[in-house]
Protein backbone atom coordinates (compact mmCIF):
# COMPACT_ATOMS: atom_id res chain seq x y z
CA UNK A 1 0.00 0.00 0.00
CA UNK A 2 1.30 3.57 -0.89
CA UNK A 3 1.81 6.74 1.85
CA UNK A 4 -1.29 7.78 -0.02
CA UNK A 5 -3.33 4.99 0.07
CA UNK A 6 -2.26 4.25 3.89
CA UNK A 7 -3.24 7.64 5.01
CA UNK A 8 -6.17 7.56 3.12
CA UNK A 9 -7.32 4.47 4.47
CA UNK A 10 -6.35 5.54 8.23
CA UNK A 11 -8.05 8.70 7.81
CA UNK A 12 -11.36 7.08 6.59
CA UNK A 13 -11.19 4.25 9.33
CA UNK A 14 -10.66 6.92 12.18
CA UNK A 15 -13.74 9.56 10.91
CA UNK A 16 -16.42 8.30 8.47
CA UNK A 17 -18.85 6.57 10.22
CA UNK A 18 -21.69 5.74 8.01
CA UNK A 19 -22.06 2.95 5.85
CA UNK A 20 -19.89 0.02 5.80
CA UNK A 21 -17.48 2.58 7.60
CA UNK A 22 -20.24 2.59 10.43
CA UNK A 23 -20.41 -0.79 10.67
CA UNK A 24 -16.84 -1.50 11.00
CA UNK A 25 -16.48 1.03 13.81
CA UNK A 26 -20.07 0.42 15.25
CA UNK A 27 -18.68 -0.02 18.64
CA UNK A 28 -16.82 3.76 18.25
CA UNK A 29 -19.79 5.65 16.96
CA UNK A 30 -21.54 4.60 20.18
CA UNK A 31 -18.77 5.20 22.64
CA UNK A 32 -18.44 2.12 23.53
CA UNK A 33 -15.68 -0.62 24.46
CA UNK A 34 -14.55 -2.38 20.78
CA UNK A 35 -14.19 -5.42 22.58
CA UNK A 36 -14.77 -7.07 26.83
CA UNK A 37 -12.82 -10.43 27.44
CA UNK A 38 -13.45 -10.74 31.80
CA UNK A 39 -10.36 -11.45 33.56
CA UNK A 40 -9.39 -15.14 33.60
CA UNK A 41 -10.62 -15.47 30.22
CA UNK A 42 -7.66 -17.28 28.27
CA UNK A 43 -8.22 -14.67 25.57
CA UNK A 44 -6.75 -11.66 27.55
CA UNK A 45 -3.04 -10.80 26.60
CA UNK A 46 -2.79 -8.35 29.51
CA UNK A 47 -1.14 -9.61 33.01
CA UNK A 48 -3.38 -9.68 35.95
CA UNK A 49 -3.69 -6.98 38.47
CA UNK A 50 -2.39 -8.38 41.52
CA UNK A 51 -4.89 -9.21 44.10
CA UNK A 52 -7.66 -7.35 42.41
CA UNK A 53 -11.06 -7.49 44.23
CA UNK A 54 -12.86 -10.42 43.93
CA UNK A 55 -16.42 -9.45 43.80
CA UNK A 56 -15.29 -6.34 41.52
CA UNK A 57 -16.33 -7.21 37.46
CA UNK A 58 -12.61 -6.89 35.44
CA UNK A 59 -12.37 -7.00 31.88
CA UNK A 60 -9.51 -6.53 29.29
CA UNK A 61 -11.31 -3.64 27.13
CA UNK A 62 -9.97 -0.90 24.16
CA UNK A 63 -10.16 2.57 25.05
CA UNK A 64 -11.09 5.16 21.93
CA UNK A 65 -11.80 8.81 22.77
CA UNK A 66 -13.61 10.70 20.57
CA UNK A 67 -12.10 11.56 17.76
CA UNK A 68 -10.12 8.16 17.77
CA UNK A 69 -7.06 9.79 18.23
CA UNK A 70 -6.32 8.30 21.18
CA UNK A 71 -6.61 4.37 21.08
CA UNK A 72 -5.35 1.92 23.61
CA UNK A 73 -6.10 -1.54 22.51
CA UNK A 74 -6.02 -3.35 25.73
CA UNK A 75 -6.50 -1.83 29.36
CA UNK A 76 -7.63 -3.57 32.51
CA UNK A 77 -11.63 -1.75 33.21
CA UNK A 78 -13.69 -2.37 36.30
CA UNK A 79 -17.00 -1.50 35.99
CA UNK A 80 -18.22 -0.02 40.12
CA UNK A 81 -21.56 -0.91 41.09
CA UNK A 82 -21.70 1.40 43.67
CA UNK A 83 -19.37 4.31 45.38
CA UNK A 84 -18.07 1.63 48.12
CA UNK A 85 -16.52 0.31 44.96
CA UNK A 86 -14.78 2.87 43.66
CA UNK A 87 -13.66 3.45 47.73
CA UNK A 88 -12.41 -0.47 47.33
CA UNK A 89 -10.63 0.16 44.31
CA UNK A 90 -8.99 3.86 45.17
CA UNK A 91 -7.45 1.75 48.46
CA UNK A 92 -6.64 -1.43 46.05
CA UNK A 93 -4.78 1.35 43.66
CA UNK A 94 -2.99 2.74 46.72
CA UNK A 95 -1.91 -0.25 48.30
CA UNK A 96 -0.48 -1.89 44.67
CA UNK A 97 1.38 1.47 42.62
CA UNK A 98 -1.97 1.32 40.20
CA UNK A 99 -3.77 4.49 38.97
CA UNK A 100 -7.83 4.63 38.08
CA UNK A 101 -9.25 6.56 35.28
CA UNK A 102 -13.07 7.37 35.33
CA UNK A 103 -14.42 6.52 32.25
CA UNK A 104 -17.92 8.29 30.87
CA UNK A 105 -19.21 8.43 27.23
CA UNK A 106 -15.41 9.25 26.35
CA UNK A 107 -16.63 12.63 24.40
CA UNK A 108 -13.46 14.37 24.67
CA UNK A 109 -10.44 15.16 22.63
CA UNK A 110 -7.65 15.86 25.51
CA UNK A 111 -5.76 13.33 26.91
CA UNK A 112 -7.41 13.79 30.40
CA UNK A 113 -8.29 10.17 30.83
CA UNK A 114 -5.42 8.28 28.85
CA UNK A 115 -2.73 9.97 26.91
CA UNK A 116 -1.75 8.76 23.49
CA UNK A 117 0.83 6.34 23.45
CA UNK A 118 0.63 6.01 27.77
CA UNK A 119 1.98 2.94 29.60
CA UNK A 120 -1.05 1.71 30.68
CA UNK A 121 0.55 -1.60 32.16
CA UNK A 122 -0.48 0.29 36.14
CA UNK A 123 -3.86 1.65 34.98
CA UNK A 124 -7.00 0.74 35.78
CA UNK A 125 -9.94 2.61 34.14
CA UNK A 126 -12.85 2.41 36.10
CA UNK A 127 -16.54 2.34 34.20
CA UNK A 128 -19.50 4.61 35.34
CA UNK A 129 -21.88 3.95 33.06
CA UNK A 130 -23.27 0.43 33.44
CA UNK A 131 -24.19 1.34 37.16
CA UNK A 132 -23.45 4.45 38.78
CA UNK A 133 -26.48 6.27 36.86
CA UNK A 134 -29.11 6.76 39.83
CA UNK A 135 -31.15 9.80 39.00
CA UNK A 136 -33.31 11.49 41.60
CA UNK A 137 -35.05 14.98 41.60
CA UNK A 138 -36.89 17.24 44.37
CA UNK A 139 -39.30 19.93 42.75
CA UNK A 140 -39.43 23.11 44.18
CA UNK A 141 -38.49 26.85 42.79
CA UNK A 142 -35.76 25.94 42.83
CA UNK A 143 -35.34 22.38 42.77
CA UNK A 144 -33.05 20.24 42.35
CA UNK A 145 -31.62 17.08 40.63
CA UNK A 146 -29.23 14.55 42.61
CA UNK A 147 -27.28 12.24 39.91
CA UNK A 148 -24.38 9.82 40.45
CA UNK A 149 -21.69 10.80 37.81
CA UNK A 150 -22.42 7.93 35.10
CA UNK A 151 -25.91 9.39 34.68
CA UNK A 152 -26.04 11.37 31.26
CA UNK A 153 -27.44 14.36 30.49
CA UNK A 154 -30.43 12.64 28.43
CA UNK A 155 -31.42 11.02 30.98
CA UNK A 156 -31.06 14.17 33.62
CA UNK A 157 -33.18 16.49 31.56
CA UNK A 158 -35.80 14.00 31.07
CA UNK A 159 -36.29 13.48 34.20
CA UNK A 160 -36.03 17.00 35.31
CA UNK A 161 -38.41 17.37 32.27
CA UNK A 162 -41.11 15.19 34.14
CA UNK A 163 -40.70 17.06 36.84
CA UNK A 164 -41.28 20.68 35.22
CA UNK A 165 -37.36 21.81 35.70
CA UNK A 166 -35.20 21.89 33.51
CA UNK A 167 -31.83 24.00 32.72
CA UNK A 168 -31.23 27.41 31.44
CA UNK A 169 -28.20 26.13 29.00
CA UNK A 170 -26.37 22.74 28.07
CA UNK A 171 -24.26 20.96 26.41
CA UNK A 172 -25.59 20.19 22.50
CA UNK A 173 -24.45 16.39 22.77
CA UNK A 174 -26.71 14.43 25.63
CA UNK A 175 -24.92 11.26 25.19
CA UNK A 176 -22.21 12.80 28.14
CA UNK A 177 -21.96 11.52 31.53
CA UNK A 178 -22.66 14.62 34.41
CA UNK A 179 -19.27 13.54 35.83
CA UNK A 180 -17.57 14.41 32.72
CA UNK A 181 -19.55 17.60 31.54
CA UNK A 182 -18.44 18.79 35.70
CA UNK A 183 -14.81 17.56 34.97
CA UNK A 184 -13.66 20.02 32.52
CA UNK A 185 -16.47 22.78 33.30
CA UNK A 186 -19.43 21.76 30.11
CA UNK A 187 -21.18 24.67 29.14
CA UNK A 188 -24.36 25.80 26.54
CA UNK A 189 -24.63 28.60 25.12
CA UNK A 190 -26.94 31.90 26.47
CA UNK A 191 -27.06 34.84 28.71
CA UNK A 192 -30.11 36.50 30.11
CA UNK A 193 -31.43 39.39 28.09
CA UNK A 194 -31.36 42.93 30.07
CA UNK A 195 -35.37 42.84 30.53
CA UNK A 196 -35.39 38.57 31.33
CA UNK A 197 -36.17 37.72 34.58
CA UNK A 198 -34.84 33.93 35.03
CA UNK A 199 -36.61 31.51 37.00
CA UNK A 200 -34.52 31.12 40.27
CA UNK A 201 -31.83 28.88 40.11
CA UNK A 202 -30.95 29.70 36.54
CA UNK A 203 -27.46 29.46 35.62
CA UNK A 204 -25.76 30.49 32.29
CA UNK A 205 -22.13 29.88 33.40
CA UNK A 206 -20.80 25.97 33.42
CA UNK A 207 -22.94 23.24 34.64
CA UNK A 208 -19.86 23.42 37.37
CA UNK A 209 -21.54 26.29 39.12
CA UNK A 210 -25.22 24.89 39.41
CA UNK A 211 -23.42 22.04 41.92
CA UNK A 212 -24.34 22.61 45.81
CA UNK A 213 -22.88 19.55 46.82
CA UNK A 214 -20.88 16.59 45.59
CA UNK A 215 -19.25 13.23 46.98
CA UNK A 216 -15.83 12.57 46.29
CA UNK A 217 -13.62 9.15 47.18
CA UNK A 218 -10.39 10.88 49.09
CA UNK A 219 -7.82 10.14 50.79
CA UNK A 220 -8.23 10.28 54.66
CA UNK A 221 -5.13 11.22 56.93
CA UNK A 222 -6.71 10.11 59.91
CA UNK A 223 -8.24 6.60 58.84
CA UNK A 224 -5.02 6.16 56.53
CA UNK A 225 -7.30 5.17 53.69
CA UNK A 226 -9.53 6.45 50.84
CA UNK A 227 -12.73 7.42 52.13
CA UNK A 228 -16.03 8.71 50.38
CA UNK A 229 -16.37 12.52 51.75
CA UNK A 230 -19.29 14.89 51.05
CA UNK A 231 -18.79 18.71 50.29
CA UNK A 232 -21.28 21.47 50.46
CA UNK A 233 -21.08 24.97 48.91
CA UNK A 234 -20.23 25.84 52.25
CA UNK A 235 -17.08 24.54 52.33
CA UNK A 236 -14.13 25.97 50.33
CA UNK A 237 -12.52 22.99 49.40
CA UNK A 238 -15.24 22.21 46.61
CA UNK A 239 -14.46 24.76 44.46
CA UNK A 240 -10.98 22.57 43.29
CA UNK A 241 -13.62 19.78 42.85
CA UNK A 242 -15.99 21.41 40.69
CA UNK A 243 -13.64 21.82 37.79
CA UNK A 244 -11.30 18.53 38.32
CA UNK A 245 -9.55 18.14 35.09
CA UNK A 246 -9.97 14.29 36.01
CA UNK A 247 -7.73 15.01 39.05
CA UNK A 248 -10.64 13.46 41.66
CA UNK A 249 -13.19 11.12 41.36
CA UNK A 250 -16.82 11.76 41.85
CA UNK A 251 -19.33 9.03 42.87
CA UNK A 252 -22.23 11.84 43.06
CA UNK A 253 -23.54 15.60 42.55
CA UNK A 254 -26.66 17.29 43.78
CA UNK A 255 -27.42 20.28 41.35
CA UNK A 256 -29.84 23.35 41.22
CA UNK A 257 -32.54 23.01 38.57
CA UNK A 258 -34.59 26.04 37.91
CA UNK A 259 -38.57 26.06 36.76
CA UNK A 260 -38.80 24.86 32.71
CA UNK A 261 -38.75 27.01 29.87
CA UNK A 262 -40.55 26.66 26.55
CA UNK A 263 -37.95 27.78 23.82
CA UNK A 264 -37.93 28.64 20.29
CA UNK A 265 -35.13 28.08 18.13
CA UNK A 266 -34.94 29.89 14.37
CA UNK A 267 -32.37 28.68 12.54
CA UNK A 268 -31.18 31.24 10.21
CA UNK A 269 -28.76 30.46 7.05
CA UNK A 270 -29.11 33.64 4.96
CA UNK A 271 -26.62 36.20 6.24
CA UNK A 272 -23.53 36.81 4.89
CA UNK A 273 -20.92 35.86 7.49
CA UNK A 274 -19.22 39.54 6.99
CA UNK A 275 -22.10 40.66 8.68
CA UNK A 276 -22.64 38.22 11.61
CA UNK A 277 -18.70 38.23 12.54
CA UNK A 278 -18.52 42.00 11.46
CA UNK A 279 -16.40 44.05 13.35
CA UNK A 280 -18.20 46.96 15.78
CA UNK A 281 -20.02 49.23 14.17
CA UNK A 282 -21.69 46.46 11.26
CA UNK A 283 -24.68 47.35 11.00
CA UNK A 284 -27.70 44.79 10.45
CA UNK A 285 -27.48 40.67 11.68
CA UNK A 286 -24.68 40.56 13.35
CA UNK A 287 -23.89 38.08 16.27
CA UNK A 288 -24.46 40.52 19.20
CA UNK A 289 -27.00 42.14 17.81
CA UNK A 290 -29.27 38.84 18.23
CA UNK A 291 -27.61 38.84 21.39
CA UNK A 292 -28.97 41.88 22.81
CA UNK A 293 -32.35 40.59 21.44
CA UNK A 294 -32.94 36.85 22.72
CA UNK A 295 -29.62 36.04 24.76
CA UNK A 296 -29.06 32.56 23.55
CA UNK A 297 -27.58 32.11 19.97
CA UNK A 298 -24.77 29.89 18.44
CA UNK A 299 -23.25 30.04 15.38
CA UNK A 300 -21.65 27.40 13.12
CA UNK A 301 -19.89 28.49 9.78
CA UNK A 302 -17.57 26.13 7.61
CA UNK A 303 -14.52 27.78 5.74
CA UNK A 304 -14.49 28.62 2.31
CA UNK A 305 -18.72 29.43 2.56
CA UNK A 306 -20.49 32.32 2.50
CA UNK A 307 -23.43 32.08 5.54
CA UNK A 308 -23.00 30.61 8.77
CA UNK A 309 -25.94 28.12 10.42
CA UNK A 310 -26.97 30.75 12.88
CA UNK A 311 -29.44 28.89 15.68
CA UNK A 312 -31.25 31.36 17.91
CA UNK A 313 -33.70 31.10 20.52
CA UNK A 314 -35.91 32.85 22.74
CA UNK A 315 -38.03 32.74 25.77
CA UNK A 316 -41.46 31.44 24.14
CA UNK A 317 -44.27 30.58 26.15
CA UNK A 318 -46.57 29.64 23.72
CA UNK A 319 -46.12 28.05 20.75
CA UNK A 320 -45.17 30.71 17.69
CA UNK A 321 -47.82 30.43 14.58
CA UNK A 322 -45.49 29.21 12.51
CA UNK A 323 -42.78 27.16 14.84
CA UNK A 324 -43.04 23.29 14.47
CA UNK A 325 -43.38 21.97 17.73
CA UNK A 326 -41.03 19.41 18.83
CA UNK A 327 -41.62 16.99 21.78
CA UNK A 328 -38.25 15.21 22.08
CA UNK A 329 -34.71 16.14 21.31
CA UNK A 330 -32.27 16.11 18.14
CA UNK A 331 -34.42 17.63 16.00
CA UNK A 332 -31.54 18.16 13.27
CA UNK A 333 -31.15 14.50 11.68
CA UNK A 334 -29.53 15.62 8.91
CA UNK A 335 -26.70 17.26 11.13
CA UNK A 336 -25.88 13.85 12.56
CA UNK A 337 -25.49 11.64 9.37
CA UNK A 338 -22.49 11.61 6.78
CA UNK A 339 -23.44 11.45 2.50
CA UNK A 340 -21.60 9.00 0.72
CA UNK A 341 -20.58 12.26 -1.36
CA UNK A 342 -19.15 13.64 1.92
CA UNK A 343 -17.38 10.54 2.82
CA UNK A 344 -15.94 10.49 -1.15
CA UNK A 345 -14.58 14.36 -0.57
CA UNK A 346 -13.14 13.00 2.92
CA UNK A 347 -10.99 10.61 1.51
CA UNK A 348 -9.49 12.36 -1.17
CA UNK A 349 -8.55 15.47 0.91
CA UNK A 350 -6.57 12.63 3.51
CA UNK A 351 -5.25 10.93 0.11
CA UNK A 352 -3.52 14.99 -0.69
CA UNK A 353 -6.31 16.76 -2.41
CA UNK A 354 -6.44 19.64 0.18
CA UNK A 355 -7.76 21.71 -3.00
CA UNK A 356 -10.98 19.37 -2.60
CA UNK A 357 -11.63 21.36 0.84
CA UNK A 358 -13.78 24.11 -0.55
CA UNK A 359 -16.02 21.71 -2.02
CA UNK A 360 -16.19 19.52 1.05
CA UNK A 361 -17.52 22.71 2.88
CA UNK A 362 -20.05 23.86 0.76
CA UNK A 363 -21.20 20.43 0.77
CA UNK A 364 -21.69 20.15 4.27
CA UNK A 365 -23.55 24.17 4.79
CA UNK A 366 -25.53 22.60 1.42
CA UNK A 367 -26.49 20.20 3.57
CA UNK A 368 -27.59 22.01 6.63
CA UNK A 369 -29.84 24.75 4.35
CA UNK A 370 -32.11 21.73 2.33
CA UNK A 371 -31.89 19.55 5.75
CA UNK A 372 -33.83 22.40 7.83
CA UNK A 373 -35.73 23.05 4.48
CA UNK A 374 -36.65 18.93 4.24
CA UNK A 375 -37.17 18.44 7.99
CA UNK A 376 -39.40 20.99 8.47
CA UNK A 377 -36.76 22.55 11.44
CA UNK A 378 -35.94 26.18 10.36
CA UNK A 379 -37.96 26.98 13.23
CA UNK A 380 -38.63 24.86 16.21
CA UNK A 381 -41.09 25.26 19.81
CA UNK A 382 -40.89 23.11 22.91
CA UNK A 383 -39.45 22.45 25.95
CA UNK A 384 -35.63 23.56 26.39
CA UNK A 385 -34.10 20.46 26.51
CA UNK A 386 -35.59 19.43 22.51
CA UNK A 387 -34.16 21.84 21.30
CA UNK A 388 -30.61 22.37 23.29
CA UNK A 389 -29.70 19.23 22.26
CA UNK A 390 -28.74 18.35 18.98
CA UNK A 391 -25.60 16.54 18.09
CA UNK A 392 -25.89 12.79 18.52
CA UNK A 393 -23.01 9.94 18.51
CA UNK A 394 -23.32 9.35 14.92
CA UNK A 395 -22.11 12.60 13.74
CA UNK A 396 -18.77 12.88 12.14
CA UNK A 397 -16.30 13.24 14.39
CA UNK A 398 -13.80 16.20 14.29
CA UNK A 399 -10.82 17.86 16.12
CA UNK A 400 -11.43 20.65 18.39
CA UNK A 401 -9.49 23.16 19.54
CA UNK A 402 -10.75 25.82 22.14
CA UNK A 403 -10.59 28.87 24.38
CA UNK A 404 -12.67 30.94 26.63
CA UNK A 405 -12.54 34.57 26.28
CA UNK A 406 -13.65 36.63 29.22
CA UNK A 407 -14.92 39.94 28.04
CA UNK A 408 -17.93 42.83 29.06
CA UNK A 409 -20.98 42.31 27.13
CA UNK A 410 -20.29 45.34 24.89
CA UNK A 411 -17.10 43.74 23.51
CA UNK A 412 -18.75 40.57 22.17
CA UNK A 413 -18.73 41.29 18.79
CA UNK A 414 -15.08 42.87 18.95
CA UNK A 415 -13.77 39.77 20.18
CA UNK A 416 -15.83 37.82 17.69
CA UNK A 417 -15.00 40.65 14.50
CA UNK A 418 -11.01 40.28 15.49
CA UNK A 419 -11.10 36.49 15.70
CA UNK A 420 -12.72 36.18 12.40
CA UNK A 421 -10.79 38.59 10.61
CA UNK A 422 -7.59 36.67 12.30
CA UNK A 423 -8.73 32.71 10.90
CA UNK A 424 -9.59 34.08 7.07
CA UNK A 425 -5.97 36.10 6.82
CA UNK A 426 -4.13 32.99 8.09
CA UNK A 427 -6.22 30.66 6.25
CA UNK A 428 -5.44 33.07 3.34
CA UNK A 429 -1.99 32.21 3.36
CA UNK A 430 -2.28 29.01 4.07
CA UNK A 431 -4.05 28.67 0.92
CA UNK A 432 -1.94 30.50 -1.15
CA UNK A 433 0.82 28.40 -0.05
CA UNK A 434 -1.46 25.08 -1.34
CA UNK A 435 -2.28 24.10 2.01
CA UNK A 436 -5.62 23.23 2.97
CA UNK A 437 -5.54 22.41 6.95
CA UNK A 438 -9.24 23.18 8.34
CA UNK A 439 -12.07 21.73 6.91
CA UNK A 440 -14.45 21.35 9.93
CA UNK A 441 -16.32 24.78 11.41
CA UNK A 442 -16.30 27.54 13.34
CA UNK A 443 -18.52 27.19 16.24
CA UNK A 444 -19.26 29.96 18.17
CA UNK A 445 -21.20 30.40 21.91
CA UNK A 446 -21.56 32.95 24.63
CA UNK A 447 -22.78 32.08 28.25
CA UNK A 448 -22.24 34.38 31.58
CA UNK A 449 -19.38 33.98 33.56
CA UNK A 450 -18.96 31.64 36.86
CA UNK A 451 -19.16 33.16 40.59
CA UNK A 452 -16.35 33.93 42.26
CA UNK A 453 -16.77 31.84 44.95
CA UNK A 454 -17.17 28.71 42.60
CA UNK A 455 -15.37 26.06 40.49
CA UNK A 456 -11.44 27.27 40.67
CA UNK A 457 -10.50 26.14 37.68
CA UNK A 458 -13.24 27.41 35.74
CA UNK A 459 -12.39 28.88 32.03
CA UNK A 460 -15.74 30.81 32.94
CA UNK A 461 -14.40 32.16 36.18
CA UNK A 462 -15.32 35.94 36.90
CA UNK A 463 -11.87 37.86 37.99
CA UNK A 464 -12.11 40.09 40.52
CA UNK A 465 -9.74 42.48 39.16
CA UNK A 466 -11.97 42.94 35.94
CA UNK A 467 -16.49 42.89 37.36
CA UNK A 468 -17.03 44.36 34.00
CA UNK A 469 -16.03 40.92 31.93
CA UNK A 470 -19.32 38.93 32.33
CA UNK A 471 -19.42 37.25 29.49
CA UNK A 472 -17.48 34.00 27.74
CA UNK A 473 -16.86 33.94 24.43
CA UNK A 474 -16.25 30.22 23.49
CA UNK A 475 -14.28 30.18 20.91
CA UNK A 476 -13.61 26.76 18.78
CA UNK A 477 -12.39 25.78 15.55
CA UNK A 478 -12.08 22.33 13.82
CA UNK A 479 -10.81 20.00 10.89
CA UNK A 480 -10.48 16.16 10.34
CA UNK A 481 -8.20 14.12 12.24
CA UNK A 482 -5.06 13.62 9.84
CA UNK A 483 -5.69 16.63 8.03
CA UNK A 484 -2.33 18.18 6.25
CA UNK A 485 -1.08 21.09 8.03
CA UNK A 486 -3.33 21.17 11.03
CA UNK A 487 -0.95 21.67 13.48
CA UNK A 488 0.53 24.78 12.18
CA UNK A 489 -2.51 26.70 11.32
CA UNK A 490 -3.61 26.07 14.88
CA UNK A 491 -0.46 26.91 16.15
CA UNK A 492 -0.55 29.98 14.35
CA UNK A 493 -3.82 30.93 15.38
CA UNK A 494 -3.53 29.84 19.22
CA UNK A 495 -1.11 32.50 19.85
CA UNK A 496 -2.63 34.92 18.02
CA UNK A 497 -5.39 34.30 20.67
CA UNK A 498 -3.04 34.59 23.40
CA UNK A 499 -1.53 37.75 22.63
CA UNK A 500 -4.84 39.58 21.44
CA UNK A 501 -7.38 39.34 24.32
CA UNK A 502 -5.29 40.68 27.24
CA UNK A 503 -5.21 43.76 28.89
CA UNK A 504 -8.07 46.15 29.88
CA UNK A 505 -9.87 44.36 27.00
CA UNK A 506 -10.04 40.45 27.45
CA UNK A 507 -8.51 37.50 28.86
CA UNK A 508 -8.26 34.11 27.91
CA UNK A 509 -8.20 30.07 29.63
CA UNK A 510 -8.40 26.81 27.48
CA UNK A 511 -11.54 25.31 27.01
CA UNK A 512 -10.14 21.85 28.98
CA UNK A 513 -12.17 19.38 26.87
CA UNK A 514 -10.72 20.61 23.39
CA UNK A 515 -7.38 21.27 21.78
CA UNK A 516 -4.94 23.81 22.98
CA UNK A 517 -1.24 23.95 23.66
CA UNK A 518 -0.63 23.82 19.85
CA UNK A 519 2.96 23.43 18.68
CA UNK A 520 3.38 22.28 14.87
CA UNK A 521 3.34 19.04 15.93
CA UNK A 522 -0.41 18.79 17.44
CA UNK A 523 -1.96 20.08 20.67
CA UNK A 524 -1.03 19.55 24.27
CA UNK A 525 3.02 19.77 22.71
CA UNK A 526 3.69 23.18 23.87
CA UNK A 527 5.78 23.22 27.73
CA UNK A 528 5.49 27.04 27.60
CA UNK A 529 2.28 27.10 27.07
CA UNK A 530 0.70 24.01 29.37
CA UNK A 531 3.60 25.37 32.12
CA UNK A 532 3.06 29.08 32.52
CA UNK A 533 0.53 30.84 30.07
CA UNK A 534 -2.44 28.29 31.47
CA UNK A 535 -1.52 28.24 35.15
CA UNK A 536 -1.31 32.01 35.12
CA UNK A 537 -4.45 32.37 33.60
CA UNK A 538 -6.06 31.18 36.78
CA UNK A 539 -6.10 33.56 39.61
CA UNK A 540 -6.43 30.35 42.01
CA UNK A 541 -3.83 28.05 40.02
CA UNK A 542 -1.79 26.74 42.80
CA UNK A 543 -4.93 26.71 45.39
CA UNK A 544 -6.59 24.07 43.29
CA UNK A 545 -3.90 22.17 42.53
CA UNK A 546 -2.89 21.77 46.65
CA UNK A 547 -6.58 21.33 47.40
CA UNK A 548 -6.60 18.37 44.74
CA UNK A 549 -3.44 16.82 45.92
CA UNK A 550 -3.69 17.08 49.73
CA UNK A 551 -6.87 14.86 49.23
CA UNK A 552 -4.79 12.95 47.17
CA UNK A 553 -1.68 12.21 47.53
CA UNK A 554 -0.78 9.51 46.26
CA UNK A 555 -1.78 10.89 43.09
CA UNK A 556 -4.22 7.38 42.41
CA UNK A 557 -6.32 9.71 40.38
CA UNK A 558 -3.87 10.68 37.84
CA UNK A 559 -2.06 10.16 34.60
CA UNK A 560 1.60 11.41 33.24
CA UNK A 561 -0.41 14.39 31.52
CA UNK A 562 -2.19 15.49 34.64
CA UNK A 563 1.58 15.05 36.43
CA UNK A 564 2.60 17.55 34.05
CA UNK A 565 -0.45 19.73 34.11
CA UNK A 566 -1.07 19.74 37.76
CA UNK A 567 1.90 18.64 39.19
Amino acid sequence: MSDDSARRASFTRRTLLTGAAAAGLAAATGLQPAHRIPMGSAATTLAPPPDFPADIPLSQQAFRNWSLEIVVEGVWTASARTPDDVVTLANWAHQHGYRLRARGKGHTWSPLVVPAGADTNRTVIVDTTSHLTAVSVRGGGPGSVTAQTGATLDTILARLEEAGLGLATTTAPGDLTIGGVLAIGGHGTGVPTATEQPPAGSGFGTLSSLVTSLTAVVWSAAEGRYVLKTFTRSDPDIRAFLVHLGRAFLTEVTMTAAANTRLRCQNWFDVNVGTVFGPPGTGGRTLGSYLDRTGRIEAIWFPFTDVPWLKVWSLAPGKPLLAKQIDAPYAYTFANRVTEEMSGLLGEIAAGGGDKTPAFTKLAMSIVGSGLIVTGTWDVWGWSKNSLLYVEPTTLRIVEAGWAVLTSRANVQRVVGDFYARYQSVLTAHQSRGSYPVNGPIELRITGTDPLDGPLLSPARARADHPEWDTVVWLDFATYPGTPGAGPFFHELEQWIWQTYTGSYASVRPEWSKGWAYTDSGPWTDPATMGGTVPAAFADWRTARDILNSYDPARVFSNTFLDTLLP
